[in-house]
Protein backbone atom coordinates (compact mmCIF):
# COMPACT_ATOMS: atom_id res chain seq x y z
CA UNK A 1 0.00 0.00 0.00
CA UNK A 2 1.21 3.51 -0.63
CA UNK A 3 0.57 6.88 0.88
CA UNK A 4 -2.14 7.57 -1.68
CA UNK A 5 -4.19 4.86 0.02
CA UNK A 6 -3.73 6.81 3.22
CA UNK A 7 -5.69 9.67 1.62
CA UNK A 8 -8.86 7.86 2.59
CA UNK A 9 -10.86 9.04 5.58
CA UNK A 10 -12.54 5.64 5.65
CA UNK A 11 -9.17 3.93 5.93
CA UNK A 12 -9.29 4.27 9.70
CA UNK A 13 -12.63 2.50 9.77
CA UNK A 14 -11.69 -0.20 7.25
CA UNK A 15 -8.15 -1.05 8.31
CA UNK A 16 -7.77 0.06 11.95
CA UNK A 17 -8.85 -1.90 14.98
CA UNK A 18 -9.40 -5.62 15.33
CA UNK A 19 -11.83 -8.30 14.21
CA UNK A 20 -12.41 -11.97 14.88
CA UNK A 21 -9.51 -14.08 13.62
CA UNK A 22 -10.10 -15.29 10.06
CA UNK A 23 -10.65 -19.04 9.80
CA UNK A 24 -7.52 -19.61 7.68
CA UNK A 25 -5.39 -17.65 10.18
CA UNK A 26 -6.47 -19.33 13.41
CA UNK A 27 -3.90 -21.32 15.40
CA UNK A 28 -3.51 -23.47 18.50
CA UNK A 29 -4.06 -21.05 21.41
CA UNK A 30 -2.87 -23.57 24.01
CA UNK A 31 0.50 -23.76 22.27
CA UNK A 32 0.79 -19.98 22.32
CA UNK A 33 -0.13 -19.90 26.02
CA UNK A 34 2.66 -22.37 26.71
CA UNK A 35 5.12 -20.21 24.73
CA UNK A 36 4.03 -17.12 26.68
CA UNK A 37 4.55 -19.04 29.93
CA UNK A 38 8.10 -19.91 28.89
CA UNK A 39 9.04 -16.51 27.43
CA UNK A 40 6.82 -13.80 29.01
CA UNK A 41 5.81 -15.37 32.31
CA UNK A 42 4.75 -12.01 33.77
CA UNK A 43 1.95 -11.70 31.19
CA UNK A 44 -0.27 -14.29 32.85
CA UNK A 45 -3.16 -16.04 31.16
CA UNK A 46 -4.17 -15.11 27.60
CA UNK A 47 -7.74 -13.78 27.72
CA UNK A 48 -8.43 -12.86 24.10
CA UNK A 49 -6.86 -13.10 20.64
CA UNK A 50 -8.09 -10.80 17.87
CA UNK A 51 -6.79 -10.06 14.37
CA UNK A 52 -5.89 -6.55 13.27
CA UNK A 53 -7.86 -5.51 10.19
CA UNK A 54 -4.90 -3.93 8.40
CA UNK A 55 -1.79 -5.60 7.02
CA UNK A 56 -1.87 -7.86 4.01
CA UNK A 57 1.60 -9.32 4.20
CA UNK A 58 2.19 -10.63 7.71
CA UNK A 59 -1.00 -11.41 9.69
CA UNK A 60 -0.98 -9.44 12.93
CA UNK A 61 -2.86 -10.21 16.15
CA UNK A 62 -3.70 -8.39 19.38
CA UNK A 63 -3.05 -10.65 22.36
CA UNK A 64 -4.79 -9.53 25.56
CA UNK A 65 -3.53 -11.16 28.76
CA UNK A 66 -4.29 -10.73 32.44
CA UNK A 67 -1.48 -8.18 32.84
CA UNK A 68 -1.02 -6.39 29.52
CA UNK A 69 -1.62 -6.31 25.76
CA UNK A 70 0.76 -7.51 23.09
CA UNK A 71 1.04 -7.67 19.31
CA UNK A 72 1.96 -10.91 17.55
CA UNK A 73 3.28 -10.81 13.95
CA UNK A 74 3.56 -14.07 12.05
CA UNK A 75 4.36 -15.37 8.62
CA UNK A 76 1.19 -16.24 6.70
CA UNK A 77 0.44 -19.88 6.02
CA UNK A 78 0.67 -21.24 2.48
CA UNK A 79 2.99 -20.83 -0.52
CA UNK A 80 5.29 -17.81 -0.06
CA UNK A 81 7.53 -15.87 -2.42
CA UNK A 82 11.29 -16.25 -1.82
CA UNK A 83 12.65 -13.73 0.75
CA UNK A 84 9.17 -12.35 1.55
CA UNK A 85 7.57 -12.23 5.03
CA UNK A 86 10.89 -11.82 6.83
CA UNK A 87 9.59 -12.02 10.39
CA UNK A 88 13.07 -12.70 11.79
CA UNK A 89 14.43 -9.54 10.18
CA UNK A 90 11.57 -7.41 11.50
CA UNK A 91 12.24 -8.72 14.98
CA UNK A 92 15.98 -8.08 14.68
CA UNK A 93 15.71 -4.45 13.55
CA UNK A 94 12.97 -3.46 16.02
CA UNK A 95 14.99 -4.99 18.85
CA UNK A 96 18.21 -3.28 17.73
CA UNK A 97 16.58 0.15 17.40
CA UNK A 98 15.55 0.14 21.03
CA UNK A 99 19.10 1.44 21.59
CA UNK A 100 18.47 4.45 19.30
CA UNK A 101 16.39 7.66 19.09
CA UNK A 102 13.92 5.87 16.77
CA UNK A 103 10.72 5.02 18.68
CA UNK A 104 9.82 1.33 18.33
CA UNK A 105 7.78 -1.14 20.40
CA UNK A 106 9.55 -3.28 22.99
CA UNK A 107 10.08 -6.85 21.75
CA UNK A 108 9.69 -10.02 23.83
CA UNK A 109 10.84 -12.89 21.67
CA UNK A 110 11.05 -14.54 18.26
CA UNK A 111 9.75 -18.08 17.74
CA UNK A 112 10.93 -19.90 14.61
CA UNK A 113 9.49 -23.25 15.70
CA UNK A 114 6.56 -23.75 13.33
CA UNK A 115 5.11 -26.41 15.62
CA UNK A 116 3.90 -23.69 18.01
CA UNK A 117 1.32 -21.84 15.86
CA UNK A 118 2.09 -23.11 12.36
CA UNK A 119 4.50 -20.39 11.19
CA UNK A 120 7.30 -18.28 12.68
CA UNK A 121 6.23 -15.28 14.80
CA UNK A 122 7.42 -12.61 17.20
CA UNK A 123 5.77 -10.70 20.03
CA UNK A 124 6.08 -7.01 20.90
CA UNK A 125 4.27 -4.36 22.95
CA UNK A 126 0.88 -3.09 21.88
CA UNK A 127 1.15 0.70 21.55
CA UNK A 128 -2.06 2.40 22.65
CA UNK A 129 -2.01 5.49 20.45
CA UNK A 130 -3.40 6.94 17.24
CA UNK A 131 -2.85 5.66 13.70
CA UNK A 132 -3.81 8.02 10.89
CA UNK A 133 -4.73 6.89 7.38
CA UNK A 134 -5.53 10.26 5.87
CA UNK A 135 -2.47 12.26 4.82
CA UNK A 136 -4.62 15.37 4.72
CA UNK A 137 -5.49 14.83 8.41
CA UNK A 138 -8.93 16.35 7.82
CA UNK A 139 -10.02 16.10 11.45
CA UNK A 140 -6.92 17.90 12.78
CA UNK A 141 -6.13 21.59 13.25
CA UNK A 142 -3.39 23.20 11.12
CA UNK A 143 -1.14 23.23 14.21
CA UNK A 144 -1.68 19.51 14.83
CA UNK A 145 -1.00 18.71 11.17
CA UNK A 146 2.22 20.66 11.31
CA UNK A 147 3.29 18.78 14.46
CA UNK A 148 2.49 15.37 12.97
CA UNK A 149 4.43 16.08 9.77
CA UNK A 150 7.38 17.47 11.74
CA UNK A 151 7.49 14.41 14.01
CA UNK A 152 7.40 11.84 11.23
CA UNK A 153 10.07 13.80 9.35
CA UNK A 154 12.31 13.89 12.42
CA UNK A 155 11.90 10.14 13.05
CA UNK A 156 12.94 9.08 9.55
CA UNK A 157 15.87 11.51 9.75
CA UNK A 158 16.90 9.96 13.09
CA UNK A 159 16.63 6.49 11.55
CA UNK A 160 18.96 7.42 8.70
CA UNK A 161 21.50 8.81 11.17
CA UNK A 162 21.70 5.65 13.29
CA UNK A 163 25.17 4.10 13.08
CA UNK A 164 24.02 0.64 12.09
CA UNK A 165 27.23 -1.08 13.21
CA UNK A 166 26.87 0.33 16.73
CA UNK A 167 23.40 -1.22 17.22
CA UNK A 168 24.45 -4.63 15.94
CA UNK A 169 23.09 -4.37 12.39
CA UNK A 170 26.30 -4.54 10.36
CA UNK A 171 25.07 -7.84 8.89
CA UNK A 172 21.50 -6.61 8.27
CA UNK A 173 22.14 -6.02 4.58
CA UNK A 174 24.86 -5.43 2.02
CA UNK A 175 26.38 -1.94 2.18
CA UNK A 176 26.41 -0.21 -1.21
CA UNK A 177 24.65 -0.78 -4.55
CA UNK A 178 21.27 -0.70 -2.83
CA UNK A 179 19.35 0.74 -5.79
CA UNK A 180 20.74 -1.83 -8.23
CA UNK A 181 19.90 -4.66 -5.83
CA UNK A 182 16.41 -3.30 -5.24
CA UNK A 183 15.71 -2.95 -8.96
CA UNK A 184 16.77 -6.58 -9.37
CA UNK A 185 14.70 -7.73 -6.39
CA UNK A 186 11.47 -6.01 -7.40
CA UNK A 187 11.92 -7.02 -11.03
CA UNK A 188 12.13 -10.67 -9.95
CA UNK A 189 9.19 -10.33 -7.57
CA UNK A 190 7.13 -8.55 -10.22
CA UNK A 191 7.82 -11.31 -12.76
CA UNK A 192 7.06 -14.02 -10.18
CA UNK A 193 3.73 -12.34 -9.39
CA UNK A 194 2.83 -11.16 -12.91
CA UNK A 195 -0.86 -11.43 -13.75
CA UNK A 196 -0.89 -9.40 -16.99
CA UNK A 197 1.49 -7.73 -19.44
CA UNK A 198 2.17 -4.08 -18.52
CA UNK A 199 4.28 -2.29 -21.20
CA UNK A 200 5.37 0.56 -18.87
CA UNK A 201 6.76 -1.94 -16.33
CA UNK A 202 8.67 -3.70 -19.10
CA UNK A 203 10.22 -0.37 -20.15
CA UNK A 204 11.16 0.50 -16.56
CA UNK A 205 12.77 -2.91 -16.06
CA UNK A 206 14.98 -2.15 -19.09
CA UNK A 207 15.70 1.52 -18.24
CA UNK A 208 16.39 1.56 -14.52
CA UNK A 209 19.60 -0.54 -14.24
CA UNK A 210 21.59 1.70 -16.60
CA UNK A 211 20.41 5.03 -15.12
CA UNK A 212 21.22 4.63 -11.41
CA UNK A 213 23.04 7.72 -10.00
CA UNK A 214 26.70 7.33 -9.08
CA UNK A 215 26.13 8.67 -5.57
CA UNK A 216 25.99 5.94 -2.95
CA UNK A 217 25.61 5.85 0.83
CA UNK A 218 24.31 3.35 3.34
CA UNK A 219 21.99 3.60 6.34
CA UNK A 220 19.23 1.57 7.94
CA UNK A 221 16.15 2.08 5.77
CA UNK A 222 12.56 1.26 6.68
CA UNK A 223 11.47 0.46 3.13
CA UNK A 224 7.78 1.26 3.72
CA UNK A 225 7.81 4.38 5.91
CA UNK A 226 4.40 6.00 5.71
CA UNK A 227 1.82 7.68 7.94
CA UNK A 228 -0.23 4.58 8.76
CA UNK A 229 2.86 2.63 9.82
CA UNK A 230 3.31 4.98 12.78
CA UNK A 231 1.55 5.26 16.13
CA UNK A 232 1.18 8.81 17.49
CA UNK A 233 0.67 9.93 21.08
CA UNK A 234 -1.70 12.66 22.26
CA UNK A 235 0.99 15.31 21.68
CA UNK A 236 1.21 14.43 17.96
CA UNK A 237 4.61 12.80 18.32
CA UNK A 238 5.49 9.39 16.87
CA UNK A 239 5.54 6.86 19.73
CA UNK A 240 6.37 3.87 17.56
CA UNK A 241 7.20 2.92 13.97
CA UNK A 242 5.68 -0.36 12.76
CA UNK A 243 5.93 -2.81 9.84
CA UNK A 244 9.67 -3.24 9.27
CA UNK A 245 9.33 -6.18 6.88
CA UNK A 246 11.05 -4.34 3.99
CA UNK A 247 13.81 -2.77 6.09
CA UNK A 248 17.47 -3.38 5.31
CA UNK A 249 20.74 -1.49 4.87
CA UNK A 250 20.08 0.80 1.95
CA UNK A 251 20.09 4.28 0.47
CA UNK A 252 18.58 6.90 2.81
CA UNK A 253 17.47 9.30 0.08
CA UNK A 254 15.59 6.54 -1.75
CA UNK A 255 13.90 5.64 1.53
CA UNK A 256 12.96 9.25 2.27
CA UNK A 257 11.73 9.82 -1.29
CA UNK A 258 9.40 6.82 -1.01
CA UNK A 259 7.88 8.44 2.05
CA UNK A 260 7.25 11.64 0.05
CA UNK A 261 5.18 10.21 -2.79
CA UNK A 262 1.95 11.69 -1.44
CA UNK A 263 3.06 15.07 -2.83
CA UNK A 264 3.03 13.49 -6.30
CA UNK A 265 -0.26 11.63 -6.30
CA UNK A 266 -2.66 13.48 -3.97
CA UNK A 267 -4.09 16.60 -5.69
CA UNK A 268 -4.38 18.66 -2.49
CA UNK A 269 -0.74 18.03 -1.54
CA UNK A 270 0.39 19.02 -5.04
CA UNK A 271 -1.32 22.38 -4.42
CA UNK A 272 1.16 24.49 -2.43
CA UNK A 273 -1.54 27.03 -1.53
CA UNK A 274 -3.65 24.25 0.02
CA UNK A 275 -0.65 23.01 2.02
CA UNK A 276 0.20 26.45 3.40
CA UNK A 277 -3.41 27.14 4.41
CA UNK A 278 -3.76 23.79 6.18
CA UNK A 279 -0.52 23.55 8.16
CA UNK A 280 1.01 20.90 5.88
CA UNK A 281 4.53 21.47 4.56
CA UNK A 282 5.00 21.51 0.79
CA UNK A 283 7.22 18.82 -0.71
CA UNK A 284 10.13 21.28 -0.88
CA UNK A 285 9.60 22.42 2.73
CA UNK A 286 9.41 18.82 3.90
CA UNK A 287 12.60 17.95 2.02
CA UNK A 288 14.32 20.97 3.54
CA UNK A 289 13.29 19.87 7.06
CA UNK A 290 14.98 16.51 6.47
CA UNK A 291 18.06 18.14 4.92
CA UNK A 292 18.45 20.46 7.90
CA UNK A 293 18.48 17.52 10.32
CA UNK A 294 20.65 15.15 8.25
CA UNK A 295 22.76 17.61 6.23
CA UNK A 296 21.96 15.66 3.05
CA UNK A 297 21.48 17.32 -0.37
CA UNK A 298 18.32 15.94 -2.00
CA UNK A 299 18.18 18.07 -5.14
CA UNK A 300 20.34 16.52 -7.85
CA UNK A 301 18.73 13.09 -8.36
CA UNK A 302 15.33 13.55 -6.69
CA UNK A 303 13.35 12.67 -9.85
CA UNK A 304 15.27 9.42 -10.36
CA UNK A 305 14.37 8.27 -6.86
CA UNK A 306 10.72 9.13 -7.55
CA UNK A 307 10.80 6.95 -10.70
CA UNK A 308 12.51 4.15 -8.79
CA UNK A 309 9.97 4.30 -5.96
CA UNK A 310 6.94 4.29 -8.26
CA UNK A 311 8.47 1.16 -9.82
CA UNK A 312 9.17 -0.38 -6.42
CA UNK A 313 5.64 0.29 -5.21
CA UNK A 314 4.20 -1.22 -8.39
CA UNK A 315 6.31 -4.31 -7.65
CA UNK A 316 5.02 -4.48 -4.07
CA UNK A 317 1.40 -4.17 -5.17
CA UNK A 318 1.89 -6.75 -7.92
CA UNK A 319 3.17 -9.08 -5.19
CA UNK A 320 -0.14 -8.58 -3.38
CA UNK A 321 -1.99 -9.49 -6.59
CA UNK A 322 0.20 -12.57 -6.82
CA UNK A 323 -0.91 -13.56 -3.33
CA UNK A 324 -4.53 -13.06 -4.36
CA UNK A 325 -3.84 -15.40 -7.29
CA UNK A 326 -2.21 -17.95 -4.97
CA UNK A 327 -4.85 -17.61 -2.25
CA UNK A 328 -2.48 -16.34 0.47
CA UNK A 329 -3.49 -12.66 0.74
CA UNK A 330 -4.53 -11.77 4.29
CA UNK A 331 -6.95 -8.98 3.33
CA UNK A 332 -10.06 -8.84 1.19
CA UNK A 333 -8.90 -5.38 0.08
CA UNK A 334 -5.71 -6.76 -1.48
CA UNK A 335 -7.09 -7.04 -5.00
CA UNK A 336 -8.33 -3.43 -4.95
CA UNK A 337 -4.84 -2.19 -4.16
CA UNK A 338 -3.45 -4.13 -7.08
CA UNK A 339 -5.45 -1.85 -9.38
CA UNK A 340 -2.74 0.78 -8.81
CA UNK A 341 0.02 -1.20 -10.53
CA UNK A 342 -0.65 0.09 -14.06
CA UNK A 343 -1.12 3.80 -13.05
CA UNK A 344 2.10 3.70 -11.00
CA UNK A 345 4.11 2.13 -13.80
CA UNK A 346 2.76 4.63 -16.32
CA UNK A 347 3.45 7.59 -13.99
CA UNK A 348 7.04 6.40 -13.55
CA UNK A 349 7.61 6.05 -17.28
CA UNK A 350 6.08 9.49 -17.85
CA UNK A 351 8.72 10.94 -15.47
CA UNK A 352 11.45 9.17 -17.43
CA UNK A 353 10.22 10.74 -20.66
CA UNK A 354 9.93 14.21 -19.06
CA UNK A 355 13.32 14.20 -17.32
CA UNK A 356 15.60 11.90 -19.27
CA UNK A 357 14.53 11.87 -22.92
Amino acid sequence: MNDSDANNPKGNEIFSGTKEVAENLKFNESNLQEWFGDNISSAGKILKIAQFKGGQSNPTYKISTEKQQFVLRRKPPGVLLPSAHAIDREYKVITALQQSKVPVPKTYGLCEDEAVIGTAFFVMDFLDGNIYWDLLLDDKSPTARSEIYASKNNVIAQLHMVEYESVGLSDYGKPGNYIARQVSRWTKQYIASETQDIPAMNKLIDWLPSNIPDEDETSIVHGDYRLDNMVFNANNNVMGVLDWELSTLGHPIADFNYHCMGWRNIPQLIDEKFCKENGIPTEKEYRDMYSKITDKNLDEHWEFYTIFNFFKLAGILQGILGRVRDGTAASKHAEDRGDQVIPLAEAAWDLVEKNYK
